[in-house]
């Protein structure tokens, strides 16, 4: 067994999450640039990526990116960020992680089938042409 976080790496974690969630894109990306892994999850499995782009912060979304972080990369419901961009309606951001690499089919649901779902045709069209 491993022994119990330090409370010290706890809370810079919590506001790292916390200014992805916020789009805070200097504060975070310095982080980052200063040696926050840019794929770090939370206890959910939910990346930096992930919470910038559920919350609408493109600029994060584009900057996290293009530091090394996957925007793929599901959380441990199997989610990813574009199907979560695409089920808020944040279509900048949708429009970013697609700039960054995303797969529209990646994810369970996929971001494809989301949009499905919800009747977005034009993110389906947009989808089609990757």
């Amino acid at each position: 067994m491993s022994e119990a976080p330090d409370p010290e790496v706890i809370e810079l974690a919590t506001k790292v999450f916390d200014l992805a969630r916020q789009g805070e894109t200097e504060a975070l990306v310095a982080y980052v640039d200063a040696g926050v892994p840019a794929n770090l999850t939370n206890d959910r499995g939910d990346t930096l990526v992930m919470l910038a782009a559920y919350h609408g912060h493109a600029p994060a979304v584009t900057a996290l990116i293009a530091r090394g972080a996957d925007p793929d990369r599901a959380n441990d419901r199997g989610q990813t960020p574009l199907a979560g961009a695409v089920f808020k309606g944040e279509n900048e951001v949708v429009r970013a992680l697609l700039d960054g690499g995303a797969d529209p089919a990646a994810g369970t649901p996929s971001a494809m089938d989301t949009a499905r779902m919800f009747g977005k045709t034009e993110l389906l069209e947009l989808f089609g042409g990757r």
